[in-house]
């Protein structure tokens, strides 16, 4: 009414008495009176967009978090270790990138199917999911393989390593608890299967300097696959001082 000038593509919300919100989009075109500037009234147009604002939080969610895991994806990981490490330049402090590849999932995939091992990585992106500090990030890197993020470790790099090996040792202890799946829930018999698998973890620790997240991985990758030939079930750190590490990692 005061400019004369219509407003389309509002965007708004209404709380309905039972606490749902419905989304509108809102167009209003103003009437002129004629030979004048001035609006006498104003049309507006409602129209309920609910629907297509959840498909497309859907599509959204799809394409930042693992459907099967509710994890992020490789998408959100990558932003969110872009974050970390430029926080660690800017504060001078330690972070870590973790690699985990479970040992010995590939057989109960091959005994009991896919639908079975979807069980068993869901659970184990949840006991991950509570065995890190909250301002840590989990993520599924694809198949059984997860990355985590571990932000603020703190400018003593012995420190660093410490917190990073205690929190390693507390998702391998994690991981190593048997699993009792469900069969059922994959379309089988009413059976619970126990399973036991192991992690391996590679982790690199970083402090400062221009590092690209790509190159952080495939050090992180490279570690977690030194672990595997070691032995598999144990942590393979490696960082700005390599040498010194080799005590909190045996």
């Amino acid at each position: 009414m005061q400019t004369g000038q219509p407003a389309l593509e509002v965007t708004m919300g209404v709380r309905l008495p039972a606490g749902k919100v419905r989304w509108l989009s809102v167009d209003a075109h103003p009437l002129m009176n004629s030979g004048s500037s001035d609006a006498e009234a104003v049309v507006v147009t409602f129209t309920d967009i609910t629907e297509r604002r959840q498909r497309d939080g859907d599509v959204r969610r799809l394409a930042f978090y693992d459907e099967l895991t509710s994890l992020p994806t490789r998408h959100l990981l990558e932003d969110r270790l872009s974050q970390a490490l430029a926080a660690t330049k800017r504060n001078k402090e330690f972070m870590a990138l973790m690699m985990l590849d479970l040992d010995n999932f590939k057989p109960l995939n091959d005994r009991h199917g896919h639908l079975v091992g979807d069980l068993l990585l869901k659970e184990c992106a949840a006991r991950l999911s509570r065995s890190v500090r909250a301002a840590d990030t989990v993520a599924r890197f694809g198949g059984d393989e997860f990355v985590v993020v571990l932000n603020d470790l703190g400018r003593d790099e012995a420190d660093a390593v410490e917190t990073a090996c205690q929190i390693a040792e507390q998702l391998r202890a994690s991981v190593a608890q048997p699993f009792m799946l469900n069969a059922e829930q994959a379309g089988g018999p009413g059976a619970t299967i126990e399973h036991r698998c192991t992690a391996s973890i590679g982790i690199v620790i970083i402090g400062g300097g221009d590092v690209s997240s790509a190159a952080l991985l495939r050090q992180a990758d490279d570690a977690m696959y030194q672990a595997k030939r070691n032995g598999r079930n144990r942590v393979r750190v490696v960082g700005a001082s390599v040498a010194d590490l080799a005590a909190a990692t045996s």
